[in-house]
């Protein structure tokens, strides 16, 4: 068997090590699984990664920092990859529901607010939750009837109406922004905070913990009625239609989900820093995840969690490198087209593609092959 051969096989939807762990016993697959997050969760004890290389350490961030970022990029990959990835609905304007999270947090917390709720961390994230989940029925509701190009111009419109709104109401204080938004609970056994400023350890942990709900709790959905829904929305909406399935009712759901998710993105990236004002929610943050889960494989949860966390760390990397005399994290974003190209042309599925998207990639392949 020649190396090409090799490769195809380990890559193959049946073969390889997706076909070898779907053959093991549950016992066995929890067991590695339970492996792999315990591995996630020593990552900022570790100095340095297999293949990635030694921890980031420069002036713009470190590595238990860039961990953290990792982790709410990865939040928002999953909850976007419910909505493009699951129900097969193009939303540009991801960012959107990102932002309504962190505002959320910031209006019921910050003592800048002109609310003067001063409420603890904690405290606002049912609240931002639910705000987010709302916002994404009320978006749906109006705009579901759309597909394809024109749903993703009104989500690109309402990503940009909350950043415009935030930029000029003194309500959500412009570029101003707000401070002194409080931390996540806990203290050490001495008195001092867990959730500090200088460490994102305890950041990045708590995390992990949420990605591993949110995986899980999709994880299900997906094998559920409603998965099988979404599915049969995004291969053929008008024959879901026929055949049943109410197409709005679970586009709906598919929106609010992703809301739901994307909220507790903001949600974490409020408490950890602890400031926020209107240009930390520009446009190419939606575009930037929607690149990480097309690239990671959509339709796939562990596709989505490569893809989000390469779309985070990659940019981190870059920081401080010199390439030809000029620094590296300049051109990220040239680097980000130029690899998404290329994985567009070599791996159109993504780098962990779904089972059934591969198939029919592989199908279609075979149809426009020359005889």
């Amino acid at each position: 068997m020649t190396t090409v051969q090799t490769i195809l096989r380990w890559r193959g939807p049946d073969g390889g090590v997706r076909g070898w762990f779907g053959r093991q016993p549950r016992l066995v697959r929890w067991t590695l699984l339970a492996a792999i997050a315990a591995g996630a969760y020593a990552l900022p004890y570790v100095g340095e990664v297999p293949v990635i290389g030694p921890q980031i350490v420069t002036e713009g961030v470190d590595w238990r920092t860039a961990l953290f970022n990792i982790s709410y990029f990865v939040l928002l990959a999953l909850g976007l990859n419910v909505v493009v990835g699951f129900a097969g609905l193009l939303d540009l304007g991801y960012v959107g529901f990102f932002a309504v999270g962190a505002y959320t947090v910031a209006l019921l917390a910050s003592p800048n607010s002109d609310f003067k709720t001063n409420w603890p961390w904690l405290a606002t994230v049912p609240v931002a939750i639910v705000i987010t989940m709302i916002s994404g029925v009320l978006l749906g509701w109006p705009t579901l009837r759309l597909r394809g190009d024109y749903l993703a111009i009104v989500t690109l419109g309402f990503a940009e109406i909350i950043r415009i709104f935030a930029e000029n109401t003194t309500l959500l204080r412009g570029d101003r922004g707000f401070s002194g938004i409080p931390h996540p609970p806990g203290k050490h056994a001495d008195g001092t905070p867990i959730f500090g400023v200088r460490d994102a350890g305890p950041y990045y942990w708590l995390g992990v913990s949420l990605i591993i709900v949110i995986v899980l709790a999709i994880r299900n959905l997906d094998r559920s009625r409603v998965g099988r829904s979404w599915l049969a929305i995004r291969e053929d909406e008008d024959a879901a239609a026929i055949m049943g399935v109410r197409t709005f009712k679970y586009k709906l759901w598919a929106f609010a989900i992703g809301a739901c998710v994307g909220g507790l993105g903001g949600v974490m990236f409020a408490g950890q820093n602890g400031f926020m004002n209107s240009a930390s929610f520009q446009i190419q943050f939606s575009v930037l995840i929607l690149a990480g889960v097309v690239m990671g494989g959509s339709g796939n949860i562990a596709g989505a969690i490569l893809g989000g966390a390469l779309i985070s760390y990659i940019p981190d990397r870059l920081r401080g490198v010199e390439i030809a005399g000029q620094d590296a994290f300049q051109y990220r974003f040239l680097m980000f087209g130029i690899a998404i190209i290329l994985i567009m042309i070599f791996r159109p599925q993504g780098l962990i593609p779904s089972r059934r998207r591969a198939m029919e990639l592989k199908d279609r392949a075979k149809e426009v092959a020359p005889q």
